[in-house]
């Protein structure tokens, strides 16, 4: 019987813990980029903006890919991913946000963290497949993040302009392809029309149901979908 010894100093445990550092200097060592931008003229808005993306690549994107190669358990990321967001609100509950990627607006990276949590755990628990689970958040990490650098390069604010979702597409296609094709059965297909719902609802927001939401459950039920009816080739 596994000891809480074993359980406290296992590799999946220190996995989570290192992983966890990880992020939180990733969450802070952000502010860096952000005061350079602003010292340079950019608006603290653009500036802000950008920063998040780069927190969605860097906390949420390697994080993600990070998943398959260390875990074998979905618990670690679902428990890491709920205490991110637990993180993440108390930061705008108790004022002291995080200024550099976090604004009064609205309360997306919190989101982020959630259905991060959500979808890696519950796809992993229903489909027994962490490359398959971790496919949704590499949208909403990687893809949702591009389309939010172009469009604040090109348009310069925060934006739905579809020339972010071009990019979002030619980013995540390839992941949705190559990701579906290591199920078993391979379903590429799938995962390709996976990628491509992932970039059209990214477009949308409903009141507090943001993208990341939109991104997350979209891609989610269409992988599951894709499961359950087989190779569409």
């Amino acid at each position: 019987m596994t000891s809480p010894y074993d359980l406290l100093w296992s590799s999946q445990f220190l996995w989570a813990v290192g992983l966890g550092l990880y992020v939180l200097a990733v969450l802070f060592l952000t502010r860096i980029p952000y005061e350079a931008m602003v010292a340079r003229g950019m608006e603290p808005i653009r500036a802000c903006y950008y920063d998040r993306k780069i927190v969605h690549m860097l906390a949420g994107g390697v994080g993600s890919l990070m998943v398959p190669l260390v875990f074998t358990d979905p618990w670690y990321p679902l428990v890491a991913g709920l205490l991110l967001t637990l993180f993440t609100n108390l930061a705008h509950a108790t004022g002291l946000r995080l200024y550099w990627f976090q604004t009064e607006e609205n309360r997306n990276d919190v989101k982020f963290a959630l259905m991060w949590a959500s979808s890696v755990s519950a796809l992993w628990w229903l489909l027994d497949n962490p490359w398959l689970a971790i496919l949704p958040s590499l949208y909403m990490a990687f893809g949702d993040g591009i389309t939010g650098v172009v469009r604040n390069a090109l348009i310069r604010k925060r934006s739905k302009s579809p020339i972010g979702n071009v990019f979002m597409l030619l980013l995540c296609a390839p992941m949705g392809w190559y990701i579906g094709g290591m199920a078993d059965p391979a379903i590429p297909l799938w995962g390709l029309i996976s990628a491509v719902v992932a970039t059209v609802v990214e477009r949308y927001e409903f009141g507090p149901i943001d993208d990341n939401i939109l991104i997350t459950v979209a891609a989610s039920a269409v992988l599951l979908i894709g499961t359950a009816a087989g190779p569409l080739v």
